[in-house]
C-alpha cells in the first residue's frame, strides 16, 4: 500500500470511498458512527485535503485505506489531564481513519498507525491523541496494540453521533 497526501483533484474518489466504507459497515456488530457526508462531511475532506492534512492508502491507483491527521481535536479534549504536557501545535491527533470492509484484515490500519507514528516523530511532536466510539472493539485493540494508552471515557458532541461516550487514547513520543 502506497500512502500520500490526497489532491483535491482526488476529492470525489475520497468521498467515494468514505461513502462504500459506511456502505460496507452497515451490518457490522462495531458501530463506528459515521453517516455519508455528516462524518466525514463534505468540507471537512476537502478542507483536509486543501491542507495537506488527508492521507490515503492505494494499490494500483484504488483507495483502500484513509485518514486525516492534524492538530484539531473535539472541544471535550480541553477537559482531560494528559499524561504528555505539550501545545496544541505539539500534539497530533487522528481523525476518520478507516479502512475499506473489503480490505479489513490485511494489516492496512495498522500501516496507516506506524506512518502517523513516523511522521509524528519526523515532525518532532510529543503526542499523538484520539477518540474512539465506545465499543468500537477492532479500533480499541488496533491502537492498545501499537503502544497507545487508554486515558478514559468521555461523553463528547459530535454532528453524526450527538452527544456519546469516546475512548481517549494517547501516545507519548
Amino acid at each position: 500500500m502506497i500512502i500520500e497526501k490526497a489532491t483535491i483533484e482526488q476529492y470525489e474518489a475520497v468521498r467515494s470511498f468514505y461513502h462504500s466504507l459506511i456502505d460496507g459497515l452497515q451490518d457490522s456488530i462495531y458501530d463506528i458512527g459515521w453517516k455519508k457526508d455528516v462524518y466525514p462531511e463534505p468540507d471537512f475532506l476537502i478542507n483536509s485535503i486543501s491542507r495537506g492534512e488527508l492521507f490515503i492508502g492505494t494499490t494500483d491507483g484504488k483507495i483502500m485505506a484513509a485518514m486525516v491527521i492534524n492538530h484539531e481535536s473535539n472541544e471535550g479534549y480541553q477537559n482531560v489531564d494528559w499524561p504528555t504536557k505539550a501545545s496544541v501545535d505539539e500534539v497530533l491527533g487522528i481523525h476518520a481513519l478507516g479502512v475499506h470492509p473489503d480490505y479489513a484484515g490485511n494489516g492496512y490500519a495498522k500501516e496507516l498507525v506506524s506512518f502517523v507514528i513516523t511522521y509524528a516523530k519526523e515532525h518532532k511532536q510529543k503526542a499523538i491523541r484520539l477518540d474512539v466510539l465506545k465499543g468500537n472493539a477492532p479500533a480499541e485493540k488496533l491502537y492498545s496494540s501499537m503502544g497507545f494508552k487508554y486515558l478514559r471515557t468521555l461523553p463528547m458532541y459530535y454532528e453524526d453521533t450527538g452527544l456519546t461516550d469516546y475512548e481517549l487514547y494517547e501516545l507519548s513520543l
